[in-house]
C-alpha cells in the first residue's frame, strides 16, 4: 500500500466503514491492505485509526468488483466527516437546524448539497434518526462515553417506574438526548434537561422537535455549577453523569443547599450529581442513575451513603453485567432512589434491594433470578464501610452452609488421618553429633559438579547425590543457623552448609524420611488453612441461621 503525499480531496472513510460500504468484515478490510499494493493510500487520521478518500475507496471498489452502491446516505455521513471531524455533533446539530427549516443555515457546500437532495426523497425525521443512529454507532465503535450505551439505556429502560399521565422527566446531563427519549418514549410526558455541551443541547432539542415532541425542553449549561431549572421537580430524574471528574465546582459549591446528605469530596463528583438528581425530585418520585461500581465502597463518600440508607432513600442498588459501558469493560451500578411522600415522614421502607447481575451475558435477560436478588436489612448496610455493591450482600445470603461445613469437616478429617500416615518410621540411632565428623560443605560440591541451582535451593547434578537427602540435611537447624544472616534473613544455599558424607544408597535412606517429613509438613500447613475455613463457615453459618447446633 503506497502513501499518500497529496491533500485529500472529498469525504474521508475509516476502515469499518469501508467495510460496510462493501458488505464485509473488518478483517477483510485489514487484509485487503495487506495484500493488495494498489488499496488506496492512507490520506489521513492515526496510524492506529487511518482514513481513506472516500472517492478512491469506490474506484478501487469497483475496479476489484467488490463494491456497493453508496447510498446517499453514506455520502452525507462521510462529507460531514470531512468537514467537520471531531467535531461531528455540531454538524448534525446545522444539518438538524436546516430540515427544522430554521433561516440562515452554515452548512459547507457539499454538505448543504446532499443535504437537499436527500430531503426532497426522504423526510426529515427519518434522515435526523439515520444520522444520529449513525453517530451513536460510531461513538459505540470509537469506546466512547460521549453518548450512552445502548445496553445501558436498556438497562435504565428496564428499571424505570411506571410512568403516570403527564408526568415530568428530568436528564441534567443529557448529551444529544438519547437516554432521556427512551425512558420518556411516550408523547405527552414533559421532558427537560440540561447538558454542558452547547453543541449537543442544540442537536438535542432540535432532534426532538424533529421527532415531533413539543414537550421537550433542553437548556445549555454546566448543572452543578449554573442549573438552569432551579425550581424543577420532577417524577423521575435519569441521569447517566461524567465520571472521574474531580474539578466539579467543589470550592465554589461548598454550602450549596442540594448537598442535604453531605457534601461530596472532590473526588466523588458521582455523589455531587446523584444529589443534583435527588434535588430534583418531587415527594414520592424517584432517581435511576449510572455509577461506577467504586461509588458503592469508596471510603471518602461512606457518609452520604449512610444517609442514603439511613434516611430510606436507596431503594435498589443493580450491578449490571461487563461490557455493559461502551468505554470499558468493568461493570456499572444503578442506582434507585426515592424521595418520601413527605418531609420528616416515618419510611416504612426498611430494605435495600440489591440485584447482581454481574454473572449474566450484557445483551442477556435482565430479570434477576432468585439467587440475583437480596433484600437487605438496612441496619446491616449501617457499618463502618456501608458497601451498596450488590455482590458483597448476595454471596453471604446464597451460600450453602450446610453442604460447605460437611465438605470441608471431611476434608479435614482425612487430612489429619492421613498425618500420621506421612510421619516417617524413625528408630535411635547413635549419640547426637555422631555424623558431624566426615562432611562435605556445600560449596566443595559445587565446585566439583555434584550440585547447581534449581532457583534459589540447590539441587543434585549427579548420579553421586540424593537431592532429598541434601535439603533435608540443608534444613537442619545447625545449617539453619549457617544460612542465616545477621539481619535474620535465610537462604538455604547457604554455601558454608556442610553435610554427612554417606554412600549414594544410605543417601536415598535418608533422603526418604526427609521427603516424608517434608510432605507431613504440607499436611500440617493444609490442615492449618483447612481449620481456618472451617472455623469462619461454622461461625458465619450460625451468625446467619444456616446452621444451628445439634440438640
Amino acid at each position: 500500500m503506497k502513501e499518500n503525499t497529496a491533500p485529500p480531496v472529498g469525504p474521508l472513510v475509516t476502515g469499518s466503514e469501508i467495510a460496510r460500504l462493501a458488505g464485509v468484515t473488518r478483517a477483510a478490510v485489514s487484509n485487503w491492505r495487506r495484500r493488495y499494493d494498489d488499496f488506496p493510500a492512507v490520506a489521513g487520521g492515526a496510524a492506529n485509526s487511518p482514513l481513506y478518500a472516500l472517492a478512491e475507496v469506490q474506484e478501487w471498489l469497483d475496479k476489484q468488483r467488490k463494491g456497493q452502491e453508496v447510498s446517499p446516505e453514506v455520502e452525507l455521513w462521510q462529507a460531514m466527516r470531512t468537514a467537520y471531524g471531531e467535531q461531528m455533533v455540531a454538524g448534525l446539530a446545522e444539518v438538524a437546524s436546516v430540515l427544522a427549516g430554521e433561516s440562515e443555515p452554515s452548512l459547507p457546500d457539499d454538505v448543504a448539497t446532499r443535504v437537499q437532495e436527500l430531503a426532497r426523497t426522504e423526510a426529515p425525521v427519518d434522515l435526523v434518526k439515520a444520522l444520529t443512529e449513525r453517530f451513536i454507532d460510531s461513538a459505540r465503535r470509537a469506546g466512547s462515553d460521549q453518548v450512552t450505551s445502548e445496553r445501558v439505556v436498556r438497562a435504565m429502560c428496564h428499571f424505570a417506574p411506571e410512568l403516570r399521565t403527564g408526568a415530568t422527566v428530568f436528564d441534567p446531563a443529557c448529551g444529544i438526548g438519547v437516554l432521556l427519549l427512551a425512558v420518556a418514549s411516550e408523547a405527552g410526558t414533559r421532558c427537560c434537561g440540561q447538558e454542558t455541551d452547547a453543541d449537543s443541547a442544540r442537536f438535542a432539542q432540535l432532534r426532538a422537535g424533529l421527532l415531533g415532541r413539543s414537550d421537550v425542553r433542553i437548556a445549555a449549561g454546566d448543572s452543578l455549577r449554573a442549573d438552569e431549572w432551579p425550581d424543577l421537580k420532577a417524577d423521575l430524574v435519569v441521569c447517566d453523569p461524567p465520571t472521574g471528574v474531580t474539578e466539579w465546582g467543589r470550592e465554589e459549591l461548598l454550602l450549596d443547599s442540594r448537598w442535604e446528605l453531605g457534601t461530596p469530596s472532590k473526588a466523588e463528583g458521582e455523589l455531587a450529581w446523584l444529589q443534583h438528581a435527588y434535588a430534583h425530585t418531587e415527594p414520592g418520585g424517584q432517581v435511576l442513575m449510572v455509577m461506577p461500581a467504586s461509588v458503592a465502597y469508596r471510603r471518602a463518600g461512606r457518609r452520604i451513603r449512610a444517609e442514603l440508607v439511613r434516611r430510606g432513600i436507596v431503594r435498589q442498588v443493580v450491578a449490571l453485567p461487563p461490557g455493559t459501558a461502551t468505554s470499558h469493560a468493568l461493570p456499572v451500578h444503578l442506582w434507585c432512589l426515592r424521595r418520601p411522600e413527605s418531609a420528616g415522614a416515618a419510611d416504612t421502607h426498611q430494605t435495600v434491594r440489591m440485584v447482581d447481575l454481574t454473572g449474566n451475558s450484557p445483551d442477556g435477560s435482565l430479570e434477576p433470578r432468585p439467587d440475583q436478588v437480596a433484600d437487605v436489612p438496612l441496619i446491616e448496610l449501617l457499618d463502618e464501610t456501608v458497601d451498596l455493591t450488590p455482590g458483597n450482600h448476595l454471596r453471604s445470603r446464597h451460600r450453602d452452609y450446610p453442604g460447605e461445613y460437611a465438605a470441608l469437616r471431611k476434608e479435614l478429617e482425612d487430612q489429619v488421618r492421613r498425618l500420621a500416615t506421612l510421619l516417617p518410621e524413625l528408630v535411635p540411632g547413635g549419640e547426637p553429633g555422631s555424623l558431624d565428623g566426615a562432611t562435605t560443605s556445600v560449596a566443595d560440591l559445587a565446585r566439583a559438579g555434584l550440585v547447581t541451582y534449581d532457583g534459589p535451593e540447590p539441587v543434585s547434578a549427579s548420579e553421586q547425590l540424593d537431592t532429598d537427602y541434601l535439603q533435608g540435611f540443608l534444613r537442619s537447624s545447625v545449617n539453619a543457623r549457617r544460612s542465616t544472616s545477621a539481619s535474620g534473613t535465610y537462604r538455604l544455599d547457604g554455601r558454608g552448609s556442610r553435610i554427612p558424607r554417606m554412600g549414594i544408597d544410605e543417601q536415598r535412606r535418608y533422603g526418604t524420611a526427609f521427603r516424608a517429613l517434608s510432605a507431613f509438613e504440607e499436611g500440617m500447613r493444609k490442615v492449618d488453612e483447612l481449620s481456618r475455613q472451617l472455623a469462619e463457615v461454622a461461625r458465619d453459618g450460625l451468625a446467619a441461621g444456616a446452621l444451628v447446633p445439634e440438640e
